[in-house]
Order: structure tokens, then C-alpha cells, then sequence
């Protein structure tokens, strides 16, 4: 599996748990420790940066869940 690919996967699964908390990318910036701009929340979610360990750790507590959320993914081999 590609590296994008994995990004895309981890992106698609925060902004899943963002949507089912009810929060929009502004709210989840507003919950989150230190500074971060809705920008790289978005281009996160999209799968277009690689987050450090310290920033999705971040996002899982303004979530309010565990980190290993973001890694519940389905892999389709190829």
C-alpha cells in the first residue's frame, strides 16, 4: 500500500469520527490544544500531509477517543 493511499485512510477515518461527534473542522480547532489552523485540519482529513504522532494525538483527544480510532481502517489487498 502506498503512503498517500495510507494517509487517505487515516484522513477519511478522522473526519468520520469529526462527523459523527457533530463538529465541523472549526469546532474540532477550537477543542484542540495549541495552535493549529482549520487548514491542516483539512488537508489532513484529506490525506494531502502527513500529521506528526503529537498532532493526531491532539485530535484523538478533542475527539474524545483513543488514537488507535484513526487506525481502524479496512485494507483491501490488491
Amino acid at each position: 500500500m502506498e503512503k498517500s493511499e495510507i494517509l487517505e485512510l487515516v484522513g477519511n477515518k478522522i473526519k468520520e469520527l469529526r462527523l459523527e461527534k457533530g463538529l465541523s473542522q472549526i469546532d474540532l480547532v477550537a477543542r484542540m490544544e495549541g495552535n493549529i489552523d482549520v487548514t491542516n485540519i483539512s488537508r489532513i482529513e484529506k490525506g494531502r500531509t502527513n500529521p506528526t504522532v503529537y498532532t493526531l494525538f491532539r485530535i484523538a483527544d478533542a475527539l474524545e477517543v483513543h488514537p488507535k480510532e484513526f487506525f481502524d481502517i479496512k485494507i483491501i489487498d490488491s
